[in-house]
Order: C-alpha cells, then sequence, then structure tokens
C-alpha cells in the first residue's frame, strides 16, 4: 500500500517527538555539570574556604607559631652604614670551638678597636667525624692552625674560645685539653658573655645607644643591648629546642614575655646574628654586601625543624619588640667582641 504525503508528514512529526523525549535527560544532564564546574571551586578539607586566589593569600598570610608560609614578595631593603677602615692595624686570629667543628675568623684590627674581616671559616674546615683519637686531634689542629698562620697571624695573637652551648658537648673537652697541651690559653664563655661580646662585635657605635643584638643560636639565644654605659644580655631558648620536646608555642610565648624586659627605647633596629638568620639572609643576599635587611618571618618557608623553630622565634621577637627592621651582619661573630675585648 503506497502512504499519501499527509501520512509521511504524520509519521516523521511522531518520530521527531520520540526522538526529543529520548535525549532530554542528556541534554539536561550536560548543562548542569557545565554550570556546576564554571561556578563551584572545590573547598579545603576541614574549612569553609575555597581554593581561589584571593582565599589562599590570605591564608597564607597568617600563621601560626613554628609555622612558616610564603607570603608576598617583598621590596629589598637597605643598610647602607659603612664601618671605620682600621689604620696600622694587627692581624689577629679566633677559633670557636664548636658542638661539631670549628669556626674561625681573621680580622685586622687597629688600636682603636677598629676592624674588618680577612677571612673567616664555618665549621668545615676540621669537622670531628674524622678525629677519632687524641693523636687524630692533634694532627688536625696543627694542620688547622697552619694554614691561619699562613694568612700572616703570629702564634701569639690566635685565640680560642668555646661556647655555652658547645661546652656541652663531650668532644669540646678533649679537644681544649690537646690545645692546652700545644700550648693555648682556652676561654670558655658563658650566654651572658656571648650577648654582650656580640653586641660589642655587630652593633655599630652609632646605634648602641638604640638598637639591640640577637644572636639566635641552636643551644640559646641571646638578646643584649646597652643601657647606662653597661651592656644587658637575657638567655632564651635556642633554634634546636624541639630536640627537648618543648612545644612552639610555650617557646613563642616564652620568647615574647623576655622580651618585654628590652626597654622601648632599645629597639630602633635588630641587628641579628645565627645559623638560622645566616639561612634566612641568604636566600636575598644582593651580592657581597656586609649587611642583609632580612624579611618579615611570615615571607620565609621552613625547609627544615631547625629552621621552623628558628623563624618561631623570629617572629616572637619581631611581634614583642615592634622592631621592624632586623640586619644580618655577614662579618661579626661573637668571638671577634672576645678579640675587642682583649688589651693591646
Amino acid at each position: 500500500m503506497r502512504i499519501k504525503p499527509l501520512g509521511i508528514l504524520v509519521v516523521l512529526l511522531i518520530m521527531g517527538v520520540l526522538a526529543y523525549f529520548a535525549l532530554k535527560p542528556r541534554l539536561s544532564g550536560s548543562t548542569t555539570d557545565s554550570t556546576t564546574s564554571a561556578t563551584t571551586s572545590p573547598t579545603i578539607p576541614g574549612s569553609n574556604q575555597t581554593t581561589d586566589n584571593t582565599t589562599a593569600a590570605a591564608a597564607g598570610s597568617t600563621t601560626t607559631p613554628g609555622t612558616a608560609a610564603a607570603g608576598p614578595t617583598e621590596e629589598t631593603r637597605e643598610f647602607t652604614y659603612t664601618p671605620e677602615k682600621p689604620e696600622n692595624g694587627t692581624l689577629r686570629g679566633v677559633v670557636e670551638v664548636g658542638a661539631t667543628g670549628f669556626n674561625s675568623f681573621v680580622i685586622n684590627m687597629d688600636r682603636q678597636k677598629r676592624w674588618e674581616i680577612v677571612s673567616k671559616d664555618f665549621g668545615e674546615s676540621l669537622a670531628y667525624e674524622g678525629l677519632a683519637t687524641t693523636a687524630d686531634i692533634r694532627a688536625g689542629l696543627k694542620k688547622y692552625l697552619s694554614a691561619m698562620f699562613d694568612k700572616g697571624v703570629a702564634n701569639r695573637n690566635m685565640h680560642f674560645v668555646i661556647s655555652s652551648g658547645a661546652q656541652k658537648e663531650p668532644k669540646t673537652a678533649i679537644i681544649s685539653n690537646e690545645l692546652k697541651k700545644m700550648g693555648y690559653v682556652v676561654n670558655n664563655v658563658t650566654a651572658e658573655q656571648e650577648g654582650k661580646l656580640g653586641f660589642s662585635a655587630t652593633v655599630p657605635p652609632a646605634f648602641a645607644d638604640n638598637s639591640f643584638l640577637v644572636d639566635i643560636g641552636s643551644g640559646n639565644t641571646k638578646i643584649s643591648w646597652q643601657e647606662n654605659g653597661r651592656l644587658q644580655s637575657i638567655e632564651l631558648p635556642g633554634a634546636k629546642y624541639y630536640e627537648k620536646g618543648i612545644a612552639d608555642e610555650q617557646v613563642y610565648n616564652q620568647v615574647k614575655t623576655l622580651v618585654a624586659k628590652l626597654p622601648e627605647n632599645k629597639r630602633n633596629i635588630g641587628f641579628i646574628l645565627g645559623g638560622v638568620p645566616f639561612t634566612l639572609a641568604k636566600q636575598h643576599r644582593q651580592g657581597q654586601e656586609r649587611y642583609t635587611v632580612l624579611r618579615d618571618p611570615g615571607a620565609y618557608q621552613a625547609v627544615d625543624k631547625k629552621m621552623a623553630s628558628g623563624l618561631t622565634i623570629y617572629k616572637a621577637l619581631a611581634e614583642a619588640s615592634g622592631t621592624d627592621t632586623f640586619v644580618f651582619d655577614w662579618d661579626a661573630n661573637f668571638t671577634i667582641g672576645f678579640l675587642l675585648s682583649l688589651n693591646q
């Protein structure tokens, strides 16, 4: 039977309607999925915040004690003070017998206590691991001292200092005894003395009346300042406090409490020393400048536990003191302050 044109049209309309209703759910689902993915950001687990750029930046700008978040890029600031050069000076050497090796410094110093660094060596020349016996220690010391004498330091102008933290290490006692057998005087210093000696070597005379020094060491942190012509010093936890099971928050609060002892008129600039500040300054040193201004604590990202703990101390110190300028000195060290304290 032949279908008439009108019949063909009706059949096509019926097939079109059936096809529409069959495909409608799929079309609707596709549109909904597309809309949802374009307007909704995934949430951060455990929070009601989304992961868009604005929220991430805000979250990174607030840190809790002991954590370091990558903050916004800061402009590099400079501290352009230039110390006076020594005139007709004498080369003097000092070796810090540390917990794991030696730090040595050779300076040119004149009678007015003006000085400049000639050479510096941080702990790489003589690691203790290879010094198994007293004979090894003696041989190693002779080789180490010979290198310093080659720089022009006379034997009588060579000095040895053991820091307060290193005095707790058994190895340093053995090395100290060997040095004494070789005819050298070994000077033990307290944490209070370290703070005062560090101030003498680091804080320029022009800033001595209104600024302070902080030295963040592994075993302890020292803060020192000058008051009524006398140096004052207080001791705080060091950057390895975590090895003693001490919580970040406890150290954070302790530092903030003790920093309150620092007089208000001594908070102009914080000159800073120590292993963690060294690591921080190294990240944005511009060349070979003597002084590098550190950034805000929140601008640094901790790479290990010691750095995170050091940042906890730095953060508490900055907040409690209200000081916004911390200047790292690449040349100074409390052992140089020891040289400056000696009678000519």
